[in-house]
């Protein structure tokens, strides 16, 4: 929220917890998608035919608004404007947000490993995130590393752990050797990739957020930088 009013914007928090669906979307569970997601887009609705922006901050769920919800209710103007409506954080702060430069990190060359979420790579896009760490100063490297090996909910899954940390060493966790340089992040939107101890062993980095990393650079807070 720090972040979002720096930049000009005045931010309401929804009064009770919404949901997307999503969890009930990607395990075919349609009908209580429908009534889960259908009371959000209610919840949402007076503010979205004011005009107002909807930030997701989760890669997943901002896709449902962006592409799952149409699908299902393809009549719904409400839900025709909460997709248009609907804008990632990177997005809010590079396209809607005249005038704004984040501050650079303190760092002189601050670098970024970046694993881009599965929802950005088919539906958000990732320029945004780009175009905003290069405002902020941050050499940002995209991973060609495909899945971190999480897969929603398939790498907590019992008996899924040797594929999941296969997936994971394949690009994401060979990446930086330990001994990384103590300006290096690594960037992962949304849900973190692997564990943060795996992630913080394997890659001398702790997962952070795009908003950690923005907020950083505001001298608000600074969080996964390697200590």
């Amino acid at each position: 929220m720090t972040l979002m009013e720096h930049a000009g914007r005045r931010v309401v928090l929804p009064e009770e917890p919404l949901r997307c669906g999503l969890t009930w979307i990607s395990t075919g569970q349609l009908a209580t998608a429908e009534r889960v997601l259908g009371r959000t887009v209610r919840r949402l609705a007076q503010h979205v035919r004011a005009g107002g922006l909807v930030v997701g901050l989760e890669p997943s769920c901002t896709a449902v608004f962006r592409s799952d919800a149409p699908e299902l209710f393809p009549g719904d103007r409400d839900v025709r404007r909460l997709r248009d409506q609907t804008v990632t954080l990177a997005e809010l702060l590079t396209e809607h947000s005249p005038g704004y430069e984040p501050p650079h990190l303190p760092e002189r060359s601050a670098k970024a490993l970046a694993q881009v979420h599965c929802h950005q790579h088919a539906v958000l896009d990732w320029q945004a995130d780009r175009t905003l760490l290069h405002r902020a100063g941050v050499d940002a490297e995209q991973l060609d590393s495909g899945c971190c090996g999480l897969a929603g909910s398939f790498g907590f899954e019992p008996g899924h752990l040797e594929v999941s940390e296969a997936c994971a060493e394949r690009v994401l966790l060979a990446s930086a050797p330990p001994g990384s340089p103590g300006s290096s992040y690594g960037v992962a939107p949304g849900a973190r990739p692997t564990t943060p101890s795996r992630m913080a062993r394997a890659l001398a980095l702790a997962g952070t957020g795009l908003a950690d990393l923005a907020a950083a650079a505001t001298a608000v807070r600074f969080v996964g930088k390697k200590q």
